[in-house]
């Protein structure tokens, strides 16, 4: 049986930490900024984790 591959946007997307969580950009900051105050869009500049419910799907592309 082949080797399983690992998605390649996801790899580039998600990065898992010390403890095995996993970190993930935050969305709404790439466009249409003008409109959105700075605290907004500093805050969106940070990272976050991927939710639990989520969290076998993102492993699954990841291949961990």
């Amino acid at each position: 049986m082949p080797k399983m591959k690992t998605h390649s946007r996801a790899k580039k997307t998600f990065k898992v930490t010390g403890s095995g969580k996993i970190k993930r950009a935050k969305a709404y900051k790439a466009h249409i900024l003008t409109k959105k105050t700075a605290k907004r869009k500093k805050h969106l500049g940070k990272s976050a984790l991927v939710h639990d419910s989520d969290t076998p799907r993102i492993k699954l592309l990841l291949n961990i």
